[in-house]
Parts: structure tokens; C-alpha cells; sequence
């Protein structure tokens, strides 16, 4: 076995380790650090003497880390004495509770105790198991900010005394939209990066949505969770025809729609109806807008009507000024530009987006279409400086330039 069979095991494994060493010590920082010195042993024995169970060995070992570091803590040798007399095992820790275990860890790495950053963070390196080098390269920041964000989120974990268990029922819908919406994050800075110099990071997006099917399988009574994996679905679908060769983006009025992963597609339509059965929340409404893309054959062809009835639906349920300037954009298109161009001024004017790029970059779009354009160029020019990633900046100086 080599180094990327260890990273397999371990991204496969990893959330079940930490989330049943949790439960085994009551400590979710010696949990996970536990469990990392056993990946670290497994780099080095596991090229000389692969195991039988690669997932077992890592359990037994970080098992084994976590009893020597426990007994190392004197003022816990009650405590070593107890988790000591309980008989190692080679495999998983019981078994018929690793789904709640795994479910319990989400809430933790989510929780509303944590900033959002921690939060996505410390769901990427305990449940989704990337390093914290992984996790800087995904988002475009230092390693040691990660690896402070993780240590700040164990430390405020434990101070604040969170348990190691499901929230009462009472409070786990609530909290279950703290989840969704780290994973959601996480997929949207893979789908359209907000800095550097790629449009999409497809490796973040696809973590995105291995946590979104690891939801559905832990919870799959809860439509919003079905959902949140239609929406992934459904918009990674487009990536094959999102980007040229060399990375340029590609407008979705110009893509190949027979580039489009049809796969993707039939997943996430079965993952809409199953949304569908209880009425649709905001992440299912968000997946109904990208299935009515997905069914177009073009631009022209789709049903915007229906697209803005969605926006507005959504627009009840769950209000942001990015939902208005979306639902404006289909406006346009169902429409006219004149109307959505008056929808966009008045998010201007309540400065419901400031510093965003977004809405001037929308505003230039209209005004280009009414035939002003002068003024869209310099809503255009706006929108690339404000702009932080470099593949989006190129395409907005380019339309600013074609209109000279």
C-alpha cells in the first residue's frame, strides 16, 4: 500500500473513526487527533505490512493513541482505568450506532457555537477527511489560518462543553440548517470559486456532494437534505461545458448542452422528487430552477416564466438580495430588460449587496440589451474590479471591451 491508498482509506473512513472515537472518550479534540497519529503510523507501516482491514487498523490504533493519551492526563486515571478495561477490538465500535455517531459529528463540526469558517473548516478535515493543506488549497488560503480555524473550533468545541450526541428533536431541524449550509458553502466555492485563478474547484464541489449523499443516507426522511444533493447534482452537471480547454469560462448561453453530464442529471431529478414529497424549501426550490435548465435544449427554449414563478416562491421562503438580483436576471429573459433593469435599481439604492460584483455585473448585462452602452461599460468595468476571481475578471473586461 502506498501514500494515495492511505488518503483513500482514510477519506472514506474517516468521519466513522473520529465520530466512534468520540463517543468512546467523550472528547471530540482527542478524537480527532487520535485518529490523525493513526493515519500518520499507517504512512509508514502500511508499505511495509498492508493489514487485512485497513479501516479496522486505523480504528484499534487511533483507539490505542487515544487510551495512551488519556493516560497521560493524570487527573484522568479513573477514567484511563475504565476505557483501559474495556477489551480492544479490531473492528468498527458498535456498528448499529455508526450512523448516529457519523450524523452526531456533523452537528458538532457544524455547530452554532463556531464561526462559519471554523464550521466549514472543521467539517472538511473531521468529516470529509482532507488535510488541512487540502482544505488551504481548496480555499485559497494560508495553511496555518486553516490549521489555526481548526484548533480555535476544538478549543471552543470543548469550552463551551458540547456533547457528543443528536440534538433533541426539537432543535435538530434548526440546527440541521447550520449543516446544510456549510455544505452548501463548501459546493458553491467549488461551482464558482470566489478567488484565484479558476472558475470552478471541482474536487471542493464533489466533497460538497459526498457529504450532501452522506446526509441522505443518514437522514433520509428530511426532504431539504434531498434537496441540497438535487441542487449539487443538477448544477455540476454543467461543469463539462462550463469551461474551456485552457479554463476560460463559458457563458451557459453559449455552452454544449450535449457536454452536459446526463448521469448528473437523472440523479438529481430523482433527488428532486424525493424533495418534492412534503413541498420544496429553499435548497429544493433552488434544485427546481436548475432541473427547468437542465430540461431546456437552449437559452431561448427555457421556460423562464416558470424561472421567475421559482424565484419568487423562493423569494417567500427564504428572502436575500441574491435571490432578487436572480430573480431579475430571469425577468429579463421572460420579459424584458426595462423591468428587471428597475428590480436591480432599487437593490442598488437599498445597497443590499455592497462591494459585490454581482450586481453591477448584471446591471451592465441589462443596459447593454437597452442599447446604452456607455453606461454598461462602466458597470462592467466596475464589476471586473470588483471581481476577486480571474477568470470571471476576464470575461467582464472582455464584454466591457467589445462594446467600444
Amino acid at each position: 500500500m502506498n501514500t494515495a491508498d492511505v488518503e483513500a482509506v482514510w477519506r472514506i473512513e474517516s468521519a466513522r473513526i473520529v465520530a466512534a472515537l468520540t463517543r468512546f472518550t467523550g472528547d471530540f479534540a482527542l478524537a480527532e487527533d487520535a485518529a490523525q497519529e493513526a493515519v500518520a503510523e499507517a504512512l509508514v507501516s502500511w508499505p511495509r505490512n498492508p493489514p487485512a482491514s485497513p479501516a479496522g487498523w486505523l480504528m484499534a490504533t487511533a483507539r490505542r493513541r487515544a487510551i495512551d493519551a488519556i493516560r497521560r492526563r493524570t487527573a484522568l486515571k479513573d477514567r484511563y482505568a475504565l476505557l483501559a478495561a474495556d477489551p480492544v477490538v479490531d473492528e468498527d465500535i458498535d456498528p448499529d450506532r455508526i450512523d448516529d455517531d457519523v450524523l452526531a459529528l456533523m452537528f458538532i463540526s457544524c455547530h452554532p457555537v463556531l464561526s462559519p469558517e471554523a464550521r466549514v473548516a472543521l467539517t472538511l478535515r473531521v468529516v470529509a477527511g482532507l488535510s488541512s493543506e487540502q482544505i488551504a488549497r481548496a480555499f485559497l488560503v494560508p495553511v496555518p489560518t486553516v490549521q489555526a480555524r481548526i484548533t480555535r473550533a476544538k478549543k471552543t468545541i470543548a469550552a463551551a462543553g458540547v456533547p457528543f450526541e443528536l440534538p433533541p428533536a426539537d432543535e435538530r431541524r434548526e440546527r440541521l440548517g447550520g449543516v446544510l449550509s456549510v455544505v452548501y458553502v463548501i459546493f458553491t466555492e467549488g461551482s464558482t470559486a470566489t478567488s484565484g485563478d479558476l472558475l470552478v474547484r471541482r474536487d471542493v464541489a464533489y466533497e460538497a456532494i459526498r457529504l450532501a449523499r452522506t446526509l441522505t443516507a443518514l437522514l433520509p426522511d428530511e426532504p431539504e437534505v434531498h434537496g441540497l444533493l438535487a441542487l449539487c447534482e443538477l448544477t455540476a452537471a454543467r461543469f463539462p461545458a462550463r469551461t474551456s480547454p485552457d479554463g476560460s469560462p463559458i457563458l451557459l448561453e453559449d455552452q454544449d448542452r450535449q457536454r452536459w453530464d446526463l448521469s448528473a442529471i437523472h440523479r438529481g431529478l430523482a433527488s428532486l422528487a424525493k424533495a418534492s414529497v412534503r413541498g420544496l424549501g429553499p435548497y429544493g426550490l433552488q434544485a427546481a430552477i436548475a432541473a427547468v435548465h437542465a430540461s431546456a435544449p437552449s437559452v431561448e427554449a427555457t421556460d423562464w416564466d416558470r424561472i421567475v414563478v421559482l424565484y419568487e416562491a423562493l423569494g417567500r421562503v427564504a428572502p436575500s438580495p441574491v435571490v432578487e438580483l436572480n430573480r431579475a436576471v430571469a425577468v429579463a429573459l421572460a420579459s424584458g430588460p426595462a423591468e428587471a433593469l428597475a428590480m436591480v435599481d432599487e437593490l442598488v439604492a437599498s445597497d443590499r449587496l455592497p462591494g459585490s460584483h454581482l450586481v453591477p455585473t448584471v446591471r451592465g448585462e441589462l443596459l447593454t440589451r437597452l442599447g446604452r452602452l456607455s453606461e454598461a461599460r462602466a458597470e462592467l468595468e466596475l464589476a471586473a474590479r470588483l471581481c476577486t476571481n480571474e477568470r470571471e475578471r476576464s470575461v467582464l473586461l472582455n464584454k466591457a471591451a467589445a462594446l467600444d
